[in-house]
Parts: C-alpha cells; structure tokens; sequence
C-alpha cells in the first residue's frame, strides 16, 4: 500500500520544488527564439525592417522592466511560503495572453493590428518570462542561502539553455511552420508551468549535504549543454531525419527527467536526518556587526545586507555602481548578439557560419550563467574572495572579447563571440546574488529586477547610438557596410565603456570586501 505521508512529504521537499523551477525555466525562454517566427510578423503583417526592429525592442524592454513582478513577489512571500505559485499564474496568463494574439494576427483568426498593439502583444509576452524567471530565482535563494550563487547559476543556466531545447521541439514537431511554433509557445510554457507550479515554495531549512547535491545538478546542467552543442552542431553540418530529430528530442527530455532522481536522493538522505531550521544569516550578521560597532558606523552596516526594500537600496551607492556595471556588460553584450549577423556579414562569414554562431551564442551563454555562480561560490566559501571581483575580471576579459572582434582578424568574431558570451551570461548569475547578498533577500525581487533595466538602457545606447550609427555612418549605398571599419569603432567604445564597468565594480569590490569576509566565515560557519 502506498505511504501517502511520504509521498507529500516528497511533493512539499525543497529539492522538488529545485526540480519543478529547473523544469519551468527549460521552457520560459521563447523570447531567445524571436528569430524563428520574425520572418513570419514581416511577410504576413507587411512590416519593414525598421517595424521588426520595433517590436524587437519591446521584448527587451519586457523581459527587463521587471518592477512590477518583483513587488508582487516580495508581497506574496512575505505572507505565505506558497508565494510563488500567484506569481507563475500571472506569468501563465500573461505568456498565452501575448503569444495567441500573436498567433491570431499572423494567422488571419483576427484582423491585421496595427505596429503599436503588436509591440503590446509582445510587451506582454516578455513580462511573462520576467515572471517565471524572478519566481524561480528568487524562491531558490530562499532556500539555499548558503549556496546562492550556485542556485542562481543553475536556474539563470538553464533558462539560457531553454531556447535551444525550444528550437528541438520545433524542429522535430514544427519544423518550417513558424505560425504552428507562435501556438506552441502560447500553450506549452504555460501548460508546463501551471503543472509545476504548486511545488514550488519556499523552504526555511537545511536538508541535508546540499552541495553535494547542488553539485549534481550542476553536472548534469553541463551534460544537457554539452549535448544540445553536439545536436546544434550536427545539424548545421549534417541533413538530419525527422526519426533522428524524435531520438534526439526524447534523449533531451530523459536528461531533463533524471533531474527529479537527484531530487529523490537527496530527500531520501534528509528524511534519514533531522532538518534544522535556519534563519537568514544577514539578520545574524546585521546583529552582531551593530552591536559591536560605534554608532558613526551603524548606517553603514544596515546597508550592507539588511533587508533593505527597493527605496532603502536605490538611496545606496552600492546600488548604482551595480547598475552601471551592469549596464556596461550586458548593454555591450546585447549589442554584439543583436548585430552577429551583420557584423559576420561585413566581415565576410557565409550565411551559415553566422548561424552558427547565433546558435552557439546560446551555450556561451550559459557557461557564463552556470560558471559565474558556481565559480564565485567556490572561491567565497574556500578563499573569502568577495563576489564583485568575479565582476571585476568577467568585465575586464569582456573588454578584451571587443578588442578581438573590433580587430577583424580571421576567426576574430569566434574568439571575441565565446569571450564576450560568457562574460555576458556571467552577469546574469552574479549580479543577482551581489544583490540578495549585500540588499538582503527579503526584498530581492523588486531590487534585483530594478537593476537589470539597466540592461535595456545599455543595449539602447549602444545597439542604436553607438553601433547604429556608426554603421549606417560607415555603409554605403544600399545600407550595406564590408570591411572592418564597419564596427571597429564601436566595439572600441564598448571595450572602453566595459572597462569603465570594470572599474566601478572594483569600487563595490572595496566598499564590500570586509562584509563578504564576514559572510564566508558565517556560511563556513553553516556549513561546518
């Protein structure tokens, strides 16, 4: 006879709730696969290039201008450790809501909508990913605190990935029907999150060797990347069977499912032990560094690591240094995505080669998400080394990544595009846990997504004032440039404007390195 105590106690453990987040984030990435359906919005509504540039523009300003989701986050887990199933729901609604009307306009289900609706249509379609990926990320450092940055890296990882596992269920199911893929993503993502969604909750314990555990997922995090870059690979060298596609498609998803095996393990060995409950270690350390400080320093301290809310943090230097860090990396590395083609294109790569490198792109990216959470862990917890460096160094090789591909040698563009990926996907991980670490996490969610605006506003100033207008500058009749001198300029500037990231980072690095001392000695501390 079945043990339905133990099987609930299996449904309400933080590892299943860690697998049904992982398992939500590998399909919120739609928005990575715009280009697949692009073509579609400009031949069947009759859009310029200029219009597809428009729409484009609202899905970064979506997926970026996440207050909103923050604020109801923080609201809801501040009052139920069931908090983060409202704010799945919202994203559902919201990614079938954007994605059908999509469908329906391009279909010819409703009428032709004029380019300001449409842009609203996508607008609302990147706020749903916004909501899936602030549930899940802030829910995992919730419930493990001591191991932040690996949990970051692990959901910012798998989101990053979630594209090219999108792109497999289209080709093996929708392959070159772009209209059928606009209804998959108004159903599959929600369907798959409203089905995940009520594991996910907030734990205040510690189950077990969590980094035995966390490690687990990390590989096999790594294993998944590894094989979608084989499969990415072998289809842009090789024509690949409808019956080879399916094959492939089922062993991704047996990879996927062997993550709930690692969450059994690991519950298994708690349930063998005795769960401690644990407090955030920030009121712990808040505590003793007011008590033993002189009163000229007290501000000080309630700013690094308090549970500050958005307005307390944005009153903070620490706040704004961050956010021109970050808008200096991932404004850059927009723009050197957003551009690939054509600066393939004036550097004289095929048609191919540039498609391979857009699809690569993706697993840089989360070797940039994945190592930079998981390396920074590692060197806090057995160095001390405080998280804003690994800003500092992953800005500084970005910098050279602009320097490569401003060159313009032969291969340029691969060297710089791996470089400037990773470097790219990195800030995604850290900048996040720089933020629950030295804000506090009651209120991570409003903060953290506050900053990241600054990634459209960087992407703005140098996707359009920079690279933009240099290039339409520097073509020729046709609005077509060849040449290195196309971009040269620009990827200079941005390699100066990462370098100034770099710096500001090294500021933060300073004003934070005593606190990041006493947070590595603390979670020994947990650990032990």
């Amino acid at each position: 006879m079945m043990d339905w105590r133990k099987l609930s106690s299996y449904a309400k453990s933080k590892w299943i709730s860690t697998v049904a987040s992982t398992w939500i984030q590998c399909s919120s990435g739609s928005l990575y696969t715009f280009s697949i359906y692009s073509q579609t919005l400009k031949s069947t509504l009759h859009y310029d290039q200029s219009t597809l540039t428009t729409v484009s523009v609202w899905k970064d300003v979506g997926i970026n201008a996440g207050v909103l989701c923050g604020l109801l986050y923080d609201f809801a887990a501040r009052r139920t450790a069931n908090g983060p199933w409202l704010i799945h729901l919202l994203g559902s609604a919201q990614c079938f809501l954007g994605y059908f009307l999509m469908w329906a306009a391009v279909a010819g289900v409703i009428a032709p909508v004029p380019v300001p609706v449409m842009c609203l249509f996508m607008y609302v379609t990147a706020q749903a990913q916004g909501y899936f990926n602030t549930s899940n990320v802030v829910t995992g450092v919730h419930n493990f605190p001591d191991y932040r940055g690996t949990i970051v890296g692990i959901m910012k990882g798998f989101l990053g990935l979630s594209g090219a596992i999108l792109i497999q269920v289209y080709r093996t199911i929708f392959n070159n029907k772009p209209k059928a893929y606009l209804l998959m993503l108004a159903l599959l993502p929600p369907i798959n999150t409203l089905l995940l969604m009520w594991f996910v909750r907030i734990h205040n314990t510690r189950e077990g060797d969590e980094r035995k555990y966390l490690n687990m997922f990390s590989s096999m995090a790594v294993v998944v990347a590894a094989y979608l870059m084989t499969v990415i690979i072998l289809e842009n060298i090789l024509r690949v069977p409808l019956i080879i596609h399916v094959l492939m498609l089922i062993l991704l998803i047996v990879l996927l499912a062997s993550l709930l095996c690692i969450a059994i393990q690991a519950h298994e060995e708690t349930l063998a032990n005795t769960s401690e409950n644990f407090h955030d270690e920030r009121s712990q350390l808040i505590v003793e560094q007011v008590s033993s400080e002189s009163d000229t320093n007290k501000q000080r301290t309630l700013q690094l690591g308090g549970n500050l809310n958005l307005l307390q943090a944005a009153q903070t230097l620490n706040f704004w240094i961050l956010f021109l860090s970050v808008a200096c990396a991932m404004g850059s590395g927009l723009a050197t995505i957003n551009n690939i083609s054509q600066i393939g294109e004036s550097l004289g790569y095929t048609v191919r080669e540039t498609d391979s490198l857009v699809s690569l792109w993706s697993i840089w990216n989360f070797a940039g998400r994945f190592g930079g959470g998981y390396i920074s862990d590692h060197f806090l917890h057995t160095r001390g080394w405080a998280r804003p460096l690994f800003m500092v160094i992953t800005l500084m090789v970005m910098s050279i990544g602009h320097l490569i591909i401003a060159s313009g040698m032969q291969g340029a563009l691969y060297v710089g595009s791996v470089l400037v990926g990773i470097c790219y996907g990195s800030q995604w991980s850290i900048m996040p846990t720089i933020a629950s670490e030295i804000f506090g996490v009651g209120n991570m969610g409003s903060i953290y997504n506050t900053i990241t605006i600054a990634s459209p506003v960087g992407s703005y100033i140098f996707s359009v004032r920079v690279v933009g207008y240099i290039y339409d500058k520097e073509a020729s009749e046709g609005n077509i440039c060849i040449g290195t001198h196309c971009f040269m300029l620009s990827f200079l500037i941005m390699a100066s404007a990462t370098v100034l990231g770099s710096l500001a980072a090294l500021g933060l690095f300073f004003r934070t390195r005593n606190f990041y001392g006493q947070v590595a000695h603390r979670r020994i501390q947990n650990i032990l």
